[in-house]
């Protein structure tokens, strides 16, 4: 199992290139919630999400020679801008597997980024087995989305700027919570507090359907979603935990919960409403947990990871009945 030490070496390298996201407070949710709440803006990340992080780190410490073949990736659209964004960063060709009915946002944004997209039926397609085709054919280094440690570190380095920011603040931590899709970011960001903090209690959220890490955790064995579910909170959406994300997740997580899209819809709104940030349904189930008190705070302390900001302007105000014409 991977240690805290490759989470170091991964800050080292994004140093100059990603953004120090802040960790950010409001009276108003600390006053409704009965204690304190932390948000660490991922949505504020270049790209719009963390996966920058995790994608640069794997890309930048690839051999020179490796490296020049280009990547190929497979994401519903966060890590697809990820990686185009760090293959941008080192001049090298990026070809990346994304859903159909990924937001045009994401897609848009991933082309924007110099990406090749190739598109697939997300209910019928393979998109792994069609990634490693590609990179079997062309030489092009597969760069997975949560499943290896070298992205898994960079989602790390998320943890590491926690413990900082809360020194900083001379405040504590007794509780995070984190989205979770394949447990990548959650996995590297109980790494590195494992190491640098003492007695905070990290826990998983997840969408309604998709709650296959939660329901692992308790089993003790990677279990895997039933087919058929829908919802709004596309970022996450994986099939069951990863094979190399659950061993460390099952060893450091406390829990997990899971939010149904009425829930997460309520944590976008005032999140708009009340903080003024912009987050994707994805990016605000930890939120969303502890707005419906699946854990109470009962004065304690939480760090709440908002993951992405990626959201087309007409389904945020079509999901979330919010009015951000101005009229």
């Amino acid at each position: 199992m991977m240690d805290f030490s490759a989470i170091s070496e991964a800050y080292d390298r994004l140093q100059g290139r990603h953004v120090r996201t802040p960790l950010l407070e409001y009276g108003q949710i600390n006053e409704l919630l009965g204690g304190r709440v932390l948000f660490k803006a991922e949505n504020l990340q270049r790209t719009g999400s963390f996966k920058f992080r995790g994608a640069y780190n794997k890309i930048a410490a690839l051999d020179p020679q490796l490296r020049a073949r280009g990547v190929v990736a497979f994401s519903s659209g966060n890590h697809a801008q990820g990686v185009a964004a760090a293959a941008g960063a080192f001049g090298i060709a990026a070809t990346v597997i994304m859903p159909a009915d990924a937001p045009q946002l994401k897609r848009e944004n991933t082309r924007r980024l110099g990406a090749e997209l190739v598109l697939y039926d997300r209910q019928s397609g393979d998109r792994k087995a069609m990634a490693e085709k590609i990179s079997a054919e062309t030489g092009a280094v597969l760069v997975p989305p949560y499943d290896d440690e070298m992205v898994i570190a960079g989602q790390g380095t998320i943890g590491l700027e926690v413990a900082q920011q809360l020194k900083e603040a001379g405040a504590h931590a007794d509780l995070l919570l984190c989205p979770v899709g394949g447990g990548g970011l959650v996995a590297g960001i109980s790494i590195a507090l494992r190491e640098l903090l003492d007695g905070v209690k990290i826990y998983a959220a997840e969408p309604a359907g998709f709650d296959d890490t939660c329901r692992s955790l308790e089993k003790g064995e990677r279990v895997a979603n039933a087919p058929g579910a829908t919802t709004i909170c596309d970022a996450i959406v994986t099939p069951e935990p990863g094979e190399v994300t659950f061993p460390i997740n099952l060893a450091n997580l406390s829990g997990g919960f899971a939010v149904d899209d009425l829930e997460v819809a309520r944590a976008v709104r005032m999140l708009f409403e009340v903080t003024k940030l912009v987050v994707e349904p994805g990016g605000a189930v930890a939120f969303a947990a502890l707005l419906a008190k699946k854990i109470p705070l009962e004065g304690r302390t939480a760090v709440v990871i908002l993951s992405g900001g990626n959201v087309d302007l007409e389904a945020f105000q079509n999901n979330f009945g919010l009015d951000v014409t101005g009229a």
